[in-house]
């Protein structure tokens, strides 16, 4: 390994401090020899980082010595009788280590970098033609590669359980919408109850007497057209939100008025085109599809009961022409 020149630039030394990690502690896996002596003492002197080097002879020991201790990242010097590091890298990456590790060797660079990435090694570094330095750096970035790791793999996790909670929190609404269901059900059983508007007569300017109540259309009895029209609604909405489909929504208001579609059915249409919605996103984020769906309902029952109301007081109070004087 060649030596660094003795004097090192003082500002370029507390730059490179302030990107590089405060401490390290690494080991240093060798067949023994030199080197073994050497190199520690060699990156001990650098004055860009607290750099702590533990050896271990042999790959047993180092194995060792990395169940007992953590270390921050691991050298291994390749030698091809002695110690094979790619073999010693592949053991450690199968058996769940993920520790940053640098091979150093006297092998051709050419030959040794693409077989060090794909045994699972940080980078290799030819010992003829490195400096204590770039060994540093190559240590520092493999650390720094290792964290970010661990973090994209915290982050993903932490994702992953977010939209299982999202979808949870879905399908718990969903059901509690179902028993808002039932419970309208229960409540057009009642006596006297009738689920769509009575019908006018024209000539006495109010409401027939109720007549006798028929089983309402179940919710998979509505026409296909209709359940087409809002799925297409509802997926618009999701996407433009309110205010931009008020003529859509009038629209399919007056065709649910005209059908004589009572609450519950509308209601019993909306969840189960929403649930279909909620499935097909897979592992994306169904908040933002619950919270536009939760809106549209709101705005589409507030539409509908002001139709029924209108209706029902065309109903009651028609309007009715005034006689003349005199014809009274």
């Amino acid at each position: 390994m060649t030596t660094p020149p003795p004097a090192i630039d003082e500002r370029s030394a507390q730059d490179a401090a302030g990107t590089l990690p405060a401490r390290m502690r690494v080991l240093f896996i060798h067949p023994g020899g030199d080197l073994g002596r050497r190199l520690p003492d060699t990156l001990a002197r650098e004055r860009l980082s607290e750099i702590v080097v533990d050896t271990a002879r042999g790959a047993a020991e180092g194995m060792a010595k990395l169940r007992d201790h953590p270390y921050d990242a691991v050298l291994v010097a390749h030698r091809l009788h002695s110690l094979d590091a790619l073999q010693f890298v592949e053991g450690l990456r199968g058996g769940g280590s993920d520790e940053p590790v640098v091979v150093i060797g006297d092998d051709d660079p050419q030959q040794m970098v693409p077989l060090c990435y794909e045994a699972g090694a940080d980078t290799y570094c030819h010992l003829a033609s490195t400096t204590p330095r770039a060994l540093i750096w190559s240590l520092a970035r493999g650390i720094e590669r290792n964290k970010l790791s661990r973090e994209n793999r915290r982050l993903v996790l932490a994702e992953q359980q977010r939209l299982k909670h999202e979808h949870r929190e879905a399908e718990r609404l969903l059901q509690q919408q179902r028993s808002l269901i039932s419970d309208l059900e229960s409540l057009s059983h009642g006596p006297g109850q009738a689920d769509g508007l009575p019908e006018c007569d024209a000539e006495r300017g109010r409401p027939e007497d109720p007549p006798a109540r028929s089983e309402p259309l179940e919710p998979g009895t509505l026409s296909e057209e209709l359940a087409r029209r809002y799925r297409e609604l509802l997926r618009a909405y999701v996407i433009m939100g309110t205010g931009n489909l008020a003529d859509e929504l009038a629209a399919l208001v007056e065709l649910l008025a005209s059908a004589g579609v009572t609450a519950r059915q509308t209601m019993q249409l909306h969840v189960d085109v929403v649930e279909e919605l909620i499935h097909g996103l897979g592992n994306r984020s169904a908040r933002h599809v619950m919270n536009r769906a939760d809106l549209l309902v709101l705005e589409l029952m507030v539409h509908l009961a002001e139709g029924y109301r209108r209706h029902y007081h065309a109903c009651v109070h028609p309007p009715r022409q005034r006689w003349l004087p005199g014809f009274a």
